[in-house]
């Protein structure tokens, strides 16, 4: 099974506004995932920090 070239799951977190966001957002750290658990994983945490999504 080959891997992707690009991860199939990313996000981009800004801390300081407590936002995540789906697509590239200026001052977002990138964050990408190799597996479909982690990512969900991941956003249950910010979830439960109330980080808010865009």
């Amino acid at each position: 099974m080959e891997t992707p070239a690009h991860p199939r799951w990313e996000l981009w977190v800004d801390p300081v506004r407590r936002v995540v966001s789906f697509h590239p957002e200026a001052g977002g750290q990138y964050l990408a995932f190799q597996s479909r658990e982690l990512f969900l994983c991941c956003i249950d945490q910010y979830t439960q920090q109330q980080y808010r999504y865009q």
